[in-house]
């Protein structure tokens, strides 16, 4: 089955869909809206998986411009509106783009990544009735197998790097995400993360599932706008990545606000601190945490730790969702004991095929139709994982291997701070030195040497920081990850003015 009639296949006509600044759109408004923009492509007539870029906010375009497109046998490119015009322009070459969704919010920043001969299609389309007519013809045979979707998962110090997504991935990953949540088309998720982040996309692709609703949240500046929301929306679910919850948790309103219909909540995209897992539960004592781990080579999620487990295995990613395997294994690829740490490595109909137009990367990133995950675990008697770290962020000081993660989880036990990355950088003696930045909760007296003596308190003597950096905010992706690259090159100016 093509995803686009998959995903929409549920969804009652006068129900609701989206609810986006304000305004609401049900299933036979976003089939209409998605109808739409087909006609629009259909009439470019371009080849059968020509790759067609969509730029935007979470929006009703976004998410029409994407169904449309898939619909059409076509391979849609979400892009980061976060990115410089340069990058949206080096990775739109790269796959080849022959049209592009362009969001007319964005059609000024953005319009010149494009080559000047591309069809461009905006969201003015959606209230133009000449034109093309709506289109949405029957299924006469997707090939489960071809690609629906390419998701770019490098950042702008690196060449692109884009992950396939077949029709495949995408429905066994939907199905194995709404059986564990149990999910219905009662939920309603409050969605801050953007769509073109593969933890996003897994909440487009299952709430649409189940005939389900999104609210829709473009900004988390400011925290209790997304709060608002969720007791406005009366929205079931909430999903973040650690910043998500580190501003959630400590800087505003969450855990004294009432929220009766919140009932389900998901963390993923790192790991979140024990210490935040415990105050998140304590916030929320009625929502269910799920916590979980994935990647965008595996189209979203791998494995989920389920609510009743959280606290006695605390600190887990748990085990493999509904049709994964996960394994750690050694350099080898043996699979090591019980308590070993080696790398996680994953096998499922969601793992995608591999990387655009890489064949060399995609050899050893899918070995056998397998994903060498690069994270490195170790199993519990009961098979539950606990990732140690990514194996590029560990740091090699004084010849030691320390966990960046470990390093962050005992420093955030301060509850003054509100979020904290290490990173080690180049030491002639050391190798590596340590360092840490973190940010400070508004009002709270906190300075370096405070933060370096907690340190001491609660690490081993190699695992202390040699620097802290207290800053105004710690650098992330358009996603909300800590940006590692970025990190590194901030604490070499911050160490040069000092």
């Amino acid at each position: 089955m093509n995803t686009s009639d998959y995903l929409l296949a549920d969804g009652r006509p006068d129900d609701v869909v989206l609810v986006d600044a304000g305004r609401t759109v049900t299933y036979d408004g976003l089939r209409t809206a998605a109808a739409r923009l087909a006609g629009r492509l259909a009439a470019l007539d371009l080849p059968p998986g020509s790759r067609v870029g969509v730029v935007g906010n979470n929006s009703l375009f976004w998410v029409a411009a994407y169904l449309a497109t898939m619909k059409l046998g076509h391979v849609a490119v979400p892009f980061s509106d976060k990115l410089s015009v340069a990058d949206v322009e080096r990775q739109s070459s790269w796959v080849g783009c022959a049209a592009a969704f362009l969001d007319r919010r964005q059609q000024r920043a953005f319009g010149s990544a494009f080559a000047a001969t591309m069809p461009v299609l905006t969201d003015a389309a959606l209230a133009d009735e000449g034109g093309p007519a709506s289109y949405w013809p029957d299924d006469t045979g997707t090939d489960p197998d071809a690609d629906a979707t390419l998701m770019f998962t490098s950042g702008t110090t690196s060449g692109p790097k884009a992950v396939r997504v077949t029709h495949r991935n995408i429905q066994a990953n939907t199905d194995s995400i709404v059986e564990y949540l149990r999910l219905s088309h009662e939920d309603r998720m409050l969605v801050i993360l953007p769509f073109f982040y593969c933890f996003g996309a897994s909440l487009l692709h299952t709430h649409l599932r189940v005939g389900g609703s999104l609210a829709l949240c473009n900004t988390f500046v400011f925290p209790e706008t997304a709060i608002d929301m969720l007791e406005r929306e009366r929205c079931t679910g909430f999903a973040g990545v650690p910043s998500s919850f580190q501003l959630l948790l400590r800087i505003s309103s969450f855990g004294s606000r009432d929220l009766p219909a919140l009932r389900l909540v998901q963390q993923a995209g790192g790991k979140l601190p024990p210490v935040l897992i415990e105050e998140l539960l304590a916030a929320q004592p009625g929502v269910e945490l799920f916590v979980m781990y994935g990647q965008t080579e595996a189209t979203a999620r791998l494995s989920y730790l389920p609510p009743d487990r959280v606290i006695d295995k605390l600190g887990s990613i748990g085990r493999g969702i509904p049709g994964v395997e996960l394994r750690v294994v050694d350099e080898s690829g043996n699979r090591v004991a019980h308590g070993v740490t080696g790398e996680i490595v994953a096998r499922g109909a969601n793992v995608s095929p591999g990387y655009w137009n890489d064949p060399v990367t995609s050899a050893a990133k899918f070995p056998g139709g397998d994903l060498r995950t690069g994270d490195l675990a170790f199993a519990d008697e009961d098979g539950y994982l606990y990732v140690v770290d990514r194996l590029d962020d560990f740091i090699k000081s004084w010849g030691y291997r320390i966990s960046s993660q470990e390093v962050e989880a005992a420093v955030l036990e301060m509850t003054d701070l509100v979020s904290a990355a290490a990173v080690g950088v180049p030491d002639l003696a050391a190798g590596e030195a340590i360092a840490l930045v973190a940010t400070v909760r508004p009002g709270a007296e906190v300075n370096e040497e405070d933060v370096l003596a907690f340190a001491r308190a609660r690490l081993a003597k190699h695992m202390v920081p040699e620097s802290v950096h207290l800053v105004a905010s710690i650098p992330l992706t358009a996603s909300g990850k800590v940006n590692k690259p970025e990190l590194r090159r901030l604490v070499r100016e911050l160490t040069a003015v000092g």
